[in-house]
């Protein structure tokens, strides 16, 4: 959690102390004024929530940019949803300009240029979420950017919980399951289908990517098929019928990238739980059926690889 109020700075200080401040709550932002008075009265707060990012802004007018060098030195992949609260903001992604007034929000990508025109005092919310916590609610779908959405339709859940969400501590119980109602409120706004994804097979291995993408970060045990189908609104027989479809079960693939995931562990140097707890954190809650599932998979015993700090091709 953070807190600038750069009104408490003297006057000639405030507006680069604004720039300084910008690019450590965000992300790299070039900023101009563009109205000739003394000082720059603004004030940044940022909140932490699981992968979400909070911040609530209130500044002068001006201009920000993050332009190809901005792009450049940007770490990370994010989006911005920025939900105006005060003021207007002129956006421009790509060769579209938009004005988001008070009650709109729009998403920008950090990978890609935008432009902000800020024309009077204005106040914002803005929540900043990695690329990889909305791929779960793409499932292969792209997110428009750069358009002002209004709080009706799917908009209006977004601007509810970006509301809602601003006073919820950072150490919450539920966090993650907060982060990933809003990710999927933000994809139920703006995903639109790739082209070429009307087809149905195409459809499906999109789907199946998307799953199996969720599954490597959620390899632990409380990783089961109802929990993926919540996840992506889709039933078990479907679940069950994707995975049918690329030759492997999906028990069997949740097996073997468990199993891969604790083998790369034991064979990592810098690791230091126990072979036990390693099992247990990925879904093994008994040792020796832990041990026979690897032994069949490697045709060595986890602690061999431990030893040998190289994960073997297999039996």
């Amino acid at each position: 959690m953070g807190v600038w109020d750069i009104a408490a700075l003297p006057p000639r200080e405030q507006f680069g102390y604004w720039h300084e401040v910008i690019c450590q709550a965000f992300v790299p932002l070039t900023p101009h004024r563009t109205v000739d008075e003394e000082g720059f009265a603004a004030k940044v707060e940022t909140r932490p929530l699981a992968e979400l990012s909070r911040a609530r802004l209130r500044a002068r007018p001006q201009r920000t940019d993050h332009g190809p060098r901005d792009v450049a030195r940007t770490d990370g992949a994010y989006y911005f949803v920025n939900l105006q609260l005060a003021g207007r903001c002129a956006t421009r992604v790509r060769d579209e300009t938009v004005v988001v007034e008070r009650g709109q929000f729009v998403v920008v990508d950090t990978t890609q240029p935008y432009w902000f025109h800020l024309d009077q005092p204005w106040q914002m919310l803005s929540y900043r979420l990695p690329h990889a916590a909305l791929a779960d609610a793409l499932r292969g779908r792209r997110l428009t950017l750069g358009r002002a959405v209004d709080g009706t339709g799917a908009g209006a859940a977004v601007t509810a919980l970006m509301t809602a969400l601003w006073p919820v501590a950072p150490g919450t119980p539920g966090a993650d399951d907060l982060t990933g109602s809003f990710a999927a409120a933000v994809a139920a706004a703006l995903a639109v289908d790739p082209p070429g994804a009307a087809d149905p097979a195409e459809r499906r291995a999109v789907t199946r990517a998307a799953v199996r993408a969720h599954v490597e970060r959620h390899l632990d045990g409380d990783l089961c098929v109802a929990a993926v189908c919540r996840r992506f609104a889709i039933s078990p027989r479907t679940l069950h019928g994707l995975f049918a479809d690329a030759g492997e079960s999906f028990a069997a693939t949740v097996r073997r990238l468990r199993l891969e995931r604790c083998a790369a562990l034991l064979a990592d140097p810098a690791t230091t739980r126990s072979v036990t707890a390693i099992a247990a954190a990925h879904g093994f809650a008994d040792p020796t059926s832990f041990s026979r599932a690897f032994r069949r998979r490697y045709g060595v015993a986890p602690r061999e690889v431990r030893a040998a700090g190289t994960v073997p091709d297999g039996p």
